[in-house]
């Protein structure tokens, strides 16, 4: 009775969805592609072959697909001939995800969640299995799953407190969810504790993906030879999220810093613009990584306005202040910018990622600010000390490479499974 309700809800706001994509798209046009896929239309069927099966991998935004590729890379490897069927729900997703595609690959949106939608997407492709990276578990998709004894599986997965809570308010609907789940492979032992709490049966713990994604060496590469041209250490403001540029502007108008050279990377592509006038608008000279065509140009603030570039631009830095820890949004990703032996500078906020936070911290691969000025004066006084510098450094690259594994352990508990 509580998910018709819920599924009554999901089928009125349909035309809200139409809505919300029409606005997306006029700043990424990626959201104006194959609208209707959302809905569970799509063109001509793709042939489907016991010997080919699909894997379904839902990665729904950018983090989630990078963390996919790994994943990916390791099936082609234990399941030769399987195909792959690959969903988003973002723009940055599904352009991240195109580079993971091969021959007889099938990229689509992720379908909306009612149930004539669902069953659709599972009619056209009958997947042998599906994979939900991380956190996307929606009550119709795995309700159908069930239903058509397509195994489907939450990997990589993490559930933060606040996320917790949320879910059992709504334990009405998440707890059937989460319970309907064929199994769950958890990044840690609290999130597997907190998924169980909401009732999924969890395999096994098998660690956090993206401790095995590879930077890209060549990116890597350029970024420290450009660091190497820059007369000024290099600090780093790494997927910045809305509101945080401005704190880090308000904490430099209140301790002007001199010769540090400012990066900053938003995480949404689509407030590029809107980030350079912020600092424009603030006084700030903006040199645009889309304007460069060689090194970067001189400048107060260098924008890291391009995609797929992460490595380049932790090459660059010398430090990187995390992102989406400073406003009460949870802290991004702070794995990649490990590997590439760039430290990190958090925030108070990391409960997206706090046993990575907790343990980064702890093995000297990352500092806590109390707040974004507390985080300047530490960076400031980081690239100022070149031996802590160094240590530092070596810290990160060694808690990245000593966290590697879950791929492994991962594709051990899939395969037990599927046999």
């Amino acid at each position: 009775m509580m998910r018709a309700l819920y599924s009554l809800g999901m089928w009125l706001a349909q035309p809200l969805v139409r809505a919300k994509l029409r606005r997306r798209a006029a700043n990424e046009p990626q959201y104006a592609h194959a609208i209707e896929q959302r809905f569970g239309h799509y063109d001509a069927p793709p042939s489907i072959s016991n010997a080919h099966p699909f894997i379904w991998v839902h990665a729904v935004s950018l983090g989630e697909t990078r963390a996919a590729a790994v994943l990916v890379a390791g099936l082609r490897k234990k399941f030769p001939g399987m195909r792959l069927l690959l969903t988003h729900g973002t723009a940055t997703g599904w352009e991240q995800g195109t580079a993971l595609l091969t021959e007889g690959d099938v990229q689509v949106w992720q379908p909306w969640d009612t149930p004539g939608a669902v069953q659709r997407f599972l009619t056209q492709f009958q997947p042998r299995m599906g994979l939900l990276m991380e956190t996307e578990v929606w009550p119709n998709m795995v309700a159908a799953c069930k239903q058509a004894r397509v195994p489907l599986c939450l990997v990589n997965a993490r559930m933060s407190e606040k996320s917790m809570r949320k879910a059992l308010r709504l334990r009405w609907l998440s707890r059937p969810a989460y319970a309907g789940l064929h199994t769950v492979l958890a990044q840690t032992e609290d999130d597997a504790q907190r998924l169980r709490s909401l009732g999924a049966t969890v395999q096994a713990v098998t660690g956090n993906l993206k401790f095995d994604a590879t930077p890209d060496a060549d990116l890597l590469a350029r970024g420290r030879a450009w660091r190497a041209m820059s007369a000024r250490p290099v600090v780093m403001f790494t997927s910045s999220r809305e509101g945080e540029e401005q704190m880090f502007i308000d904490a430099l108008r209140a301790r002007p810093v001199t010769g540090v050279q400012w990066l900053v990377v938003p995480r949404h592509p689509q407030r590029f613009d809107a980030v350079a006038s912020l600092f424009q608008d603030a006084g700030f000279s903006v040199s645009r990584r889309s304007d460069w065509t060689g090194a970067p140009k001189q400048a107060d603030v260098w924008l890291g306005d391009s995609l797929g570039e992460m490595a380049l631009y932790y090459g660059l830095a010398d430090v990187a202040l995390l992102g989406g820890s400073f406003a009460p949004l949870g802290g991004q990703n702070l794995i990649e910018a490990a590997a590439c032996a760039c430290p990190v500078l958090m925030g108070p906020h990391t409960f997206n990622f706090a046993q990575a936070a907790e343990t980064a911290q702890a093995e000297g691969a990352a500092l806590r600010g109390m707040d974004m000025a507390d985080a300047l004066d530490q960076s400031c006084a980081l690239v100022s000390d070149s031996a802590r510098l160094v240590q530092t450094r070596d810290a990160a690259l060694a808690w990245s490479v000593a966290h590697q594994g879950a791929t492994r352990r991962t594709l051990d508990a899939l395969g037990a499974m599927l046999k």
